[in-house]
């Protein structure tokens, strides 16, 4: 081989190694490139085993699962009374009764009526007032569920005087309303009304607790129903029908069963409800006796008359009974009951029908500017008491 030949072939040879140096070096850096991308595009993509993926979704369901609920509560603290009636419209019942009454020959016909209901408790006991059901055929009153199912009632009992009864359907399993003392309740609460106005049931209106503590006024006309005392006034629109329905507070507790509401014709937006304490003492007593056992201390009681001492003025003390036996005399006033201060007769009637026979209350005394007190256990009245 000559110098020319040896010199062309050593190129030739320099060459292809050059060239595939720069192959290689090219095939290295396709390679390291993808090697990069395909790590970034399959953490992407999280590529994930199938015990993994299950986990995930679950994590995924959970998280939509509270986003639900915070919508839900977010609408609930938006809307409370949609809210407060999704929970007590199930414990509130339509009462159907049929009352006699006379036509222009003097013949007797049967006319519908309608009220409203609280159930009481899940075993089919029911409460509402005295009024929708004391004139009412015993046999003809029935009660119309949140369901829209159907079942008569039998009368338990009544007490007239505080406008409470309480029937019974044969029905288990009944979602029974929770009630709230009147002691935890302020004026501005919020206020529904829940009922049959009008004969249109589950009706539901709003308001707020107008004012407290408030007595039967002389333009509502409820002759003998001298226990009806410490009513919840409110502007939930309330009507004919609405009796013996509930008004419930923003917790969706029953805080009151509504009685009374002022004609149209004389004013708008004032309606009466008995509250809880009242009505559901009153109801466990006709439950177990199947009468009410209003209890008293045996006095005849007024308004105080001395502008500095408020209070309960003691006419009569009756002979045996508890005022007697616990010292008090007439011409004493009653200032307090159980540590809540007493302004007006009404006052006391109002604490003491919240009590049972048997129970034991504390009365402060001022007797000529002495003020002392003392204990007095309630007794049932007498057949002729108060006649």
């Amino acid at each position: 081989m000559d110098d020319n030949s040896y010199i062309k072939y050593n190129r030739s040879s320099n060459f292809l190694r050059g060239c595939l140096i720069a192959l290689i070096a090219i095939l290295v850096l396709i390679i390291g490139v993808g090697t990069i991308f395909g790590t970034v595009y399959l953490r992407k993509l999280q590529i994930t085993s199938p015990a993994e993926e299950r986990i995930e979704k679950t994590a995924e369901k959970q998280e939509t699962i509270k986003e639900q609920e915070i919508i839900k509560i977010e609408t609930k603290e938006a809307n409370p009374v949609a809210a407060v009636a999704r929970k007590v419209q199930p414990s509130v019942v339509n009462i159907a009764v049929e009352v006699i009454q006379y036509d222009i020959f003097g013949r007797e016909v049967l006319v519908p009526a309608v009220g409203s209901g609280v159930i009481f408790s899940e075993d089919g006991y029911i409460l509402t007032n005295a009024h929708v059901v004391e004139e009412a055929e015993k046999e003809n009153i029935k009660v119309t569920f949140f369901d829209g199912k159907t079942e008569k009632a039998k009368l338990v009992g009544m007490e007239p005087r505080a406008d409470i009864a309480v029937i019974k359907v044969d029905k288990k399993n009944l979602k029974a309303a929770e009630f709230i003392s009147v002691k935890d309740i302020e004026v501005g609460d919020l206020a529904v009304a829940i009922g049959s106005p009008l004969t249109l049931q589950q009706t539901v209106t709003s308001g707020v607790v107008s004012a407290l503590g408030r007595e039967m006024l002389e333009f509502i006309e409820y002759e003998g129903k001298d226990l009806v005392v410490d009513l919840i006034q409110t502007d939930a629109a309330i009507n004919m029908g609405n009796s013996g329905g509930a008004l419930a507070n923003i917790e969706g507790k029953v805080m009151g069963i509504n009685t009374a509401m002022i004609s149209p014709a004389i004013s708008t937006g004032l309606g009466f409800a008995i509250p809880s304490d009242i009505a559901t003492n009153i109801a466990n007593q006709l439950v177990a006796y199947g009468r009410s056992r209003i209890p008293i201390i045996g006095i005849n009681m007024g308004d105080s008359q001395d502008p500095d001492v408020p209070g309960v003025f003691i006419a009569e003390v009756f002979e045996g009974l508890p005022a007697e036996k616990a010292g008090i005399k007439s011409g004493d006033i009653i200032t307090k009951c159980n540590n809540i201060k007493l302004k007006i007769a009404w006052d006391l009637k109002a604490e003491i029908v919240k009590y049972n026979v048997g129970d034991e209350i504390e009365l402060e005394i001022n007797r000529n500017g002495k003020v002392f007190t003392t204990k007095v256990q309630l007794v049932d009245a007498p057949p002729e008491y108060g006649k």
